[in-house]
């Protein structure tokens, strides 16, 4: 089994920057790719950012390009997500989620990809 596991959560004043890292264990396998979902309260998860293992290939989602960054260890096994430049509305639950398989040019936006999470870190925003 496959366990992962993020850190780096907390509050933050609006403007401000936080670093999520996500460490995986257990089993280990080459990923196809990892990706980092959000969940504000009451509304659904959707995709923040994906990054392909191989080539290190980035996709980000609109409302945080240029200010979120996605990063990987490929050693340690750890994606991390910088986020610049935070606002209120990045208040949520992060997640980490790692595929096995990618299908399709959107493969890193859909959930349906991913194999594995993780229990999510809360980011909140404080304007």
């Amino acid at each position: 089994q496959v366990q992962l596991v993020e850190s780096g959560g907390g509050l933050v004043q609006a403007g401000g920057s936080l670093r999520l890292s996500c460490a995986a264990s257990g089993r280990t396998f080459s990923w196809y790719g990892m990706g980092w979902f959000r969940q504000a309260s009451g509304k659904e998860r959707n995709f923040v950012a994906g990054i392909k293992w191989s080539g290190g290939n980035t996709y980000y989602a609109d409302s945080v390009k240029g200010r979120f960054t996605i990063s990987r260890d490929s050693a340690k096994r750890t994606v991390q997500l910088q986020m610049n430049s935070l606002k209120p509305e990045d208040t949520a639950v992060y997640y980490c989620a790692a595929a096995a398989y990618g299908y399709g040019a959107s493969w890193y936006q859909d959930e349906s990809t991913y194999d594995y999470w993780g229990q999510g870190t809360q980011v909140t925003v404080s304007s």
